[in-house]
């Protein structure tokens, strides 16, 4: 089956999505010039968020309580970014969250041997591949949240816009240009209009 997104639904993506589904999983929610858009608001869309990211089998289907614990991931990230980028400590509720997830579904470790030497291999656990998908995002947020990029992750200073991004450089605060040009754009339109009589 092919989903097409709406044309209005489609953003660019933004520094950091590459490397951290996490990052792509909290910018599911998003404001639009119409209102709020949610890519995982139903089940189906869920599925297929989890689908498009390699995270889940297309013929593996996904429960009401499996998609609502995505976006209940998603929120305990959001509020885990906004806590590491404020240097303060987040809700507890939002770390709990995390750990529960990461818990449903360890990854095995395992010794792997290829051509260029052996190397750890965590294999994902099998028995359930929804939770497995889960956990391997959780891992994903812990990772970008310890990681040398903790100190990049940054909130679109965009009015409006709640993406997160990692910043390329320290001057970056917009996760786009079209972000970025909106914002120009407004200050330039008050600028004129505190200017006119």
């Amino acid at each position: 089956m092919h989903h097409e997104a709406p044309v209005h639904l489609r953003q660019l993506p933004v520094p950091g999505e590459d490397e951290y589904a996490a990052l792509a999983l909290v910018n599911t929610r998003f404001t639009v010039s119409h209102g709020q858009v949610d890519l995982l608001d139903d089940t189906e869309a869920a599925h297929l968020w989890l689908v498009r990211h390699a995270l889940l089998p297309d013929r593996v289907s996904l429960n009401g309580r499996q998609s609502g614990r995505l976006r209940a991931l998603r929120e305990a990230l959001r509020a885990l970014f906004a806590a590491r980028a404020a240097g303060t400590r987040p809700p507890a509720d939002a770390l709990d969250t995390l750990n529960a997830t990461l818990a449903a579904a360890p990854a095995t470790p395992r010794l792997a041997w290829t051509a260029d030497g052996p190397r750890r291999a965590d294999v994902p656990d099998t028995g359930n591949p929804a939770a497995a998908a889960l956990s391997q995002l959780a891992e994903d947020a812990t990772d970008l949240l310890t990681g040398a990029d903790a100190d990049l992750l940054t909130e679109c200073a965009a009015q409006g816009c709640a993406r997160w991004f990692l910043r390329s450089h320290g001057a970056r605060r917009w996760c786009t240009t079209k972000c970025g040009n909106r914002v120009r754009a407004a200050r330039a339109y008050a600028a004129r209009k505190a200017g006119s009589p």
